[in-house]
């Protein structure tokens, strides 16, 4: 579970980053640039449910041994 957990991390992160360069800093909110916004918070939406759920797998693991 640790290696699926840490791969959708870095294809988040790859995305994050493939989507930065598609970015107009002129044009954000039109054509292209708007895609790739909401391809960055949708991608950072996903770091964070994934951080999530390792914090959460953590808690557990911590809980279940005392």
């Amino acid at each position: 579970m640790k290696i699926f957990t840490y791969s959708l991390l870095f294809i988040a992160v790859g995305l994050i980053i493939f989507n930065a360069t598609l970015l107009d800093f002129k044009h954000l909110l039109n054509g292209n640039s708007l895609v790739a916004l909401i391809g960055i918070v949708s991608a950072i939406c996903a770091v964070l449910i994934l951080l999530i759920f390792k914090i959460s797998k953590s808690i557990a693991e911590k809980v279940n041994n005392q």
